[in-house]
C-alpha cells in the first residue's frame, strides 16, 4: 500500500472545487446523517507532522460544532492504562446522527512501536478489526485515512516548526523518531495498513505533499463515502439483505440443573461467616495484585441474585467493588452501541464490578420482548464473546452466574412479595408479563448459555431453589475461581 504509493499521480476529482463549497456540501451530508439517525466515525491517521490538524480543522470548518467531536488518542494516560485496551474509544465512539472524528486512533499504538512482537501485532490488529465490524454492524458509517508523506518532506515540515517559536513545542521524539528511521516505519506502517485493510472498512491513503489539495481530497472522498454508507444502511432496512438464522440447539442446559440442593439451617450459618470473611481476603489480594474483576449475574426473576449479591459483598471493603443494576437503556444509552454503556463501567486494575444483570439483556428481554431484530440479537452471541475474551485478555477475571428456579418457585416467591411490606417493592408488572412468556425466556436462556459459555468466561449455573444453597455456592465458586486466577 505504502511502499507501491505513486506520489505523481496527481488527478484529484475533487480540484476543481473550493474547500468551503465542500465543506458546505459535508455540512449538508451532516445533515441528512442527523436526520436519518446515522453515525459517522472519521479516523484521520498517518505520519507525524503529515498535516492531520490541517486536513481535519478544513473537515469541520462548516460543520454544525453540536453535532460533531473530535478526539485525539496519543499515548494513553495512567487511567487508560489500567483498562482494556478498547476501553478509550468505546469512550469516544458517536452516538445516532452525530460525527466523531479521531485524530489518529485504535491503530496508535501498533504504528508507533517499531520492536512490537508479531503475535502482539496480529492480536492488536484483530481486537480493532472486531470494534471496526461492530460498529459497521451497528449502522455506523466507518471512514479511514492515512496521510502519506515523502521522507524530504516530513524533515521540511519539522524544521518549519522548530523554527516558530509559537509552534516549535509542536515538534515532539515521536516526529524525529519517525523521520531518523524513515525506512523502518514506511515498511511497519505498510505492514500494519495491509492488514487492517478490511473489506468492510478500507484505509484511503492520502498525500500530503500539498496540503490544499490533500484538505480537498479528504472533504470530497468524506462526502462521497458517506452518501455511499447511507445507501447502504438504507439499502439493508428496506430489505435489500435478507437474514436467516441457522441456529440448532445442542443442548438445553438448565434441563440438566438438580433443583433439589438444600442447605439446613444450621450448616448455611457454619459456612456462611468464614466464607465471606474470606471472599473479602480474596477481594483484598485481588486488589493488591491489580487484577481487575467482572461478576454477572443473570437468571429468573425472584431467583435470589439480589441476596446472593448482597451475601458475596458482606465482608468487603465497599470502595473496591461497585454493583451496577442493569434496568433498561435511558434515551443517551440508546443513542449508541449497546455495549457502550457497559464498556464505560469496566474496572480498572484491582476494582471489582458485579453486573446485576448486564449486556445479556441483548439476547434475553431484548430478543423476547422484540426490542431487537433478530439479526442484532443473534449477531450479540458472538459479540458478547469476543467483549469477554478481550476482558481476560488484558488480564480481568470473569465469574458469571446464572440462578434458576422452576415456574412454581416463582409463582411462590412472587406471591410472598405481595404479602411483605419489605418485599413488595420489588415485584413489578413487568415481572408478571415476563412470567406469561415463561418458555420463551427459558428458550432463550438456555441458548444463551449453550452460545456464550466459553473457556475464558464459563458459566456458573446455580440453583435457586434453596437461597441457602445458592447462596453458599456462589461464595464458594467466588473463591475458588479467583484463588485461580491469583494463583496462575
Amino acid at each position: 500500500m505504502l511502499k507501491d504509493f505513486d506520489f505523481n499521480e496527481t488527478r484529484n476529482p475533487y480540484a476543481g472545487f473550493k474547500r468551503k463549497e465542500l465543506g458546505e456540501r459535508l455540512a449538508r451530508a451532516q445533515r441528512l446523517i442527523k436526520n436519518l439517525n446515522i453515525p459517522v466515525l472519521i479516523i484521520v491517521d498517518g505520519w507525524e507532522s503529515s498535516g492531520k490538524g490541517y486536513v481535519i480543522k478544513d473537515l469541520v470548518r462548516e460543520l454544525n460544532p453540536k453535532s460533531y467531536k473530535v478526539s485525539v488518542f496519543e499515548t494513553p494516560t495512567a487511567e487508560e492504562e489500567a483498562r482494556p485496551f478498547l476501553w478509550r474509544f468505546w469512550e469516544k465512539i458517536p452516538s445516532k446522527g452525530n460525527m466523531a472524528i479521531f485524530d489518529r486512533s485504535f491503530y496508535f499504538n501498533l504504528l508507533n512501536d517499531l520492536s512490537i512482537e508479531n503475535g502482539e501485532l496480529q492480536q492488536g490488529i484483530e481486537d480493532i478489526s472486531i470494534i471496526e465490524k461492530q460498529l459497521l454492524d451497528d449502522n455506523v458509517i466507518i471512514i479511514k485515512f492515512f496521510l502519506h508523506q515523502k521522507e524530504k518532506t516530513q524533515q521540511g515540515r519539522i524544521d518549519t516548526l522548530k523554527n516558530d517559536v509559537d509552534k516549535a513545542f509542536m515538534v515532539g521524539e515521536r516526529d524525529e523518531e519517525q523521520y531518523k528511521h524513515y525506512a523502518d516505519y514506511l515498511e511497519h506502517f505498510d505492514e500494519i495498513l495491509e492488514k487492517s485493510d478490511f473489506p468492510f472498512s478500507k484505509w484511503h491513503i492520502v498525500s500530503t505533499e500539498e496540503k490544499k489539495a490533500a484538505s480537498e481530497k479528504i472533504l470530497g472522498m468524506s462526502i462521497d463515502l458517506i452518501y455511499e454508507g447511507i445507501d447502504r444502511i438504507l439499502g439493508q432496512k428496506n430489505g435489500g439483505i435478507r437474514y436467516a438464522r441457522n441456529y440448532i440447539p445442542s443442548q438445553k442446559p438448565l434441563e440438566k440443573i438438580d433443583l433439589g440442593l438444600t442447605l439446613t439451617e444450621e450448616e448455611y450459618d457454619k459456612r456462611k461467616d468464614a466464607l465471606q470473611l474470606e471472599a473479602q481476603r480474596i477481594a483484598f489480594q485481588l486488589y493488591t495484585k491489580g487484577i481487575p474483576t467482572v461478576l454477572v449475574f443473570e437468571g429468573v426473576d425472584a431467583a435470589g441474585k439480589g441476596g446472593a449479591i448482597e451475601r458475596l459483598t458482606r465482608e468487603m471493603d465497599p470502595r473496591g467493588y461497585e454493583v451496577i443494576t442493569t434496568s433498561a437503556p435511558n434515551e443517551l444509552e440508546q443513542q449508541y452501541h449497546y455495549l457502550w454503556r457497559f464498556y464505560r463501567n469496566f474496572p480498572k486494575k484491582g476494582d471489582i464490578k458485579i453486573f446485576d444483570r448486564s449486556w445479556y439483556g441483548r439476547v434475553l428481554v431484548e430478543r423476547v420482548e422484540g426490542f431487537a431484530t433478530e439479526k442484532e440479537w443473534e449477531r450479540a452471541y458472538e459479540e458478547i464473546n469476543q467483549m469477554e475474551a478481550q476482558l481476560t485478555k488484558f488480564g480481568t477475571l470473569v465469574i458469571k452466574f446464572f440462578l434458576y428456579i422452576d415456574k412454581e418457585e416463582q409463582l411462590k416467591r412472587f406471591k410472598d412479595r405481595e404479602n411483605e411490606p419489605d418485599k413488595v417493592y420489588k415485584l413489578t408488572d413487568e415481572d408478571w408479563r415476563n412470567r406469561e412468556k415463561w418458555d420463551e425466556y427459558i428458550d432463550a436462556m438456555n441458548e444463551m448459555l449453550d452460545r456464550t459459555s466459553t473457556p475464558q468466561a464459563p458459566w456458573n449455573i446455580v440453583s435457586g431453589m434453596d437461597k441457602k444453597y445458592a447462596r453458599i455456592n456462589v461464595l464458594e465458586t467466588f473463591i475458588e475461581q479467583a484463588t485461580k486466577k491469583l494463583n496462575e
